[in-house]
């Protein structure tokens, strides 16, 4: 990673949904259109040991269960990225959670159907995208 303090890397999470409806393609060229690099990245599937220890700030709101159960139910994409202003940018492109809040041109505006499924995660500050990163990749995974 370079020097330059604006350049971040942070987590992005292609979520079941997103690698079933065969958007991890799509999904991966806008961002490296945008001139963010990929570092790292890797399929996996959620244990429901990873999937407390990455949604921990959730664990005890109403909604976890259902989403321990969808994060863990097949595939997902985890991405190192880096750029500029990385987590915010990868924010900005993902659009708002809620899907009818997500603008048109965002990942969640133009592909999320509803807001249970909005395929794809991405860290919501550098704090988060250090420790989210080092969940799923070691040093030696990174480039």
């Amino acid at each position: 990673m370079s020097t330059d303090s604006s350049v971040e890397r942070t987590l992005v999470l292609l979520k079941p949904d997103a690698v079933e409806r065969h958007l991890v393609g799509e999904i991966i060229t806008r961002f490296e259109h945008r001139g963010l690099r990929i570092a790292g990245m890797k399929m996996l599937r959620f244990t429901k040991e990873l999937a407390r220890k990455h949604y921990a700030e959730h664990l005890e709101k109403p909604f976890y269960s259902e989403l321990e159960e969808f994060i863990t139910s097949a595939r997902c994409v985890a991405m190192a990225i880096e750029g500029v202003d990385a987590v915010l940018l990868v924010r900005h492109m993902m659009g708002a959670t809620k899907n009818t809040d997500a603008l048109p041109g965002s990942i969640r505006g133009d592909y999320a159907p509803v807001t249970q499924y909005n395929l794809v995660h991405g860290s919501d500050c550098p704090a988060a995208a250090a420790r989210e990163v080092a969940l799923f990749f070691t040093d030696a995974e990174l480039f």
